[in-house]
């Protein structure tokens, strides 16, 4: 049997392919983090892990199953890495595929966070090195979720509209999945495209792309619900606030239901708009008093909307109105500071609209 004087990330690679494990199944295995055995094989022979990990790896190859370490052995001895490569040497490997997923989730969570700088270099990464033509069907699948996060991240930046933008880029993440045959990701993905619709002021439009999808079976429950809830932010964007107020009262039940206590905020929030709209403001107040009470503390982004809504009920009422136009102040530079352009847009209309009523008290605001 092969013995290995000195480990590298190359070795290590080697190993956990002979152990037939995922990234995270050998990190597991070795007790040590995802993202050591991840730089291990992105710096392959330049990485040397340390003297505890050089025993620990001694172990693992120690305890294996004779049939690994014979593969293991084959693996070492070879002199062409790519005779036994299951992607062909220039496209990825098996471990490329799983760091990618792995790089899925992280980004996902940069972007719930606001992190667009982070998101936006991971997504680059991966969209850069692999050209979707020379990719197995396991790879169009990651390379078509990666562009649906990049439209993502530029829907949440305010880019919705032109060749570089939110639209385009979830068209070309709907033309893969489609062409997969994967439906749930493709009505996602329609989703996605409804909601830029709703940003670009296509109202009506966007209201019956979401009445479909409410009723499409290829979404989950909790999507489906998002659509409905949706449907009521577009009619009540267009004027129809007793709609929507009867649409939303709806969705909350539901997202108490499906027990998604982030959503079943955000439905208070714009609960509290259609009622602002229809000229009930105790009910608007207390609504969003709901969303304020129960708004996710590590999203900026949903931080922004409900601080806009609830100032944009208190300038509703001349006895609240400088408070409301304080609170559209500090949240205007919140957006400004994680370069939220919509939500910065719509509070400077907030604002234009307030400034042009002369019959309100209001404060000078600096913008």
């Amino acid at each position: 049997m092969a013995s290995i004087a000195h480990w590298t990330g190359h070795e290590a690679k080697l190993l956990r392919q002979a152990l037939r494990l995922s990234v995270r199944g050998f990190a597991a295995r070795l007790g040590i983090g995802v993202r050591t055995i991840t730089k291990w094989e992105t710096l392959g022979a330049d990485r040397t892990p340390n003297s505890y990990m050089q025993g620990v790896l001694d172990t693992a190859l120690l305890q294996a199953a004779p049939e690994a370490k014979q593969l293991f052995e084959h693996l070492v001895r070879s002199r062409d890495l790519r005779q036994v490569a299951i992607f062909p040497a220039d496209g990825p490997q098996e471990w490329d595929y799983e760091t990618w997923s792995d790089d899925l989730g992280r980004i996902a969570a940069c972007i719930s966070r606001q992190d667009f700088k982070f998101a936006a270099s991971l997504i680059d990464r991966w969209l850069r090195r692999f050209s979707i033509q020379g990719l197995d069907e396991k790879g169009q699948y990651l390379h078509a979720r990666s562009l649906a996060l990049l439209g993502d991240l530029q829907r949440d930046q305010g880019a919705i509209k032109g060749p570089i933008s939110a639209r385009q880029t979830y068209r070309k993440a709907h033309e893969v999945f489609q062409q997969l045959g994967i439906q749930r990701r493709a009505a996602q993905v329609e989703l996605s495209l409804a909601v830029v619709d709703e940003m670009s002021g296509l109202l009506l439009p966007a209201a019956e792309k979401y009445r479909a999808l409410a009723d499409d079976e290829r979404l989950s429950l909790r999507d489906r619900s998002r659509a409905k809830l949706w449907v009521g932010t577009a009619l009540s964007k267009d004027g129809d606030h007793a709609s929507a107020v009867s649409i939303m009262d709806a969705t909350i039940q539901e997202f108490e239901e499906l027990e998604e206590p982030d959503d079943w905020s955000v439905a208070h929030q714009k609960l509290a708009l259609a009622h602002r709209g229809a000229g009930n403001i105790d009910s608007s107040l207390r609504y969003i008093g709901v969303a304020l009470e129960h708004r996710p503390a590590d999203s900026p982004m949903q931080r922004v909307r409900i601080d806009t809504a609830h100032a944009h009920i208190l300038l509703s009422d001349p006895r609240t109105a400088e408070n409301g136009v304080s609170i559209l102040t500090k949240t205007a530079q919140v957006a400004t500071r994680f370069e939220l352009s919509h939500q910065l847009k719509s509070i400077r209309k907030i604002l234009d609209e307030f400034d042009s009523q002369p019959t309100v008290a209001k404060r000078s605001i600096k913008k």
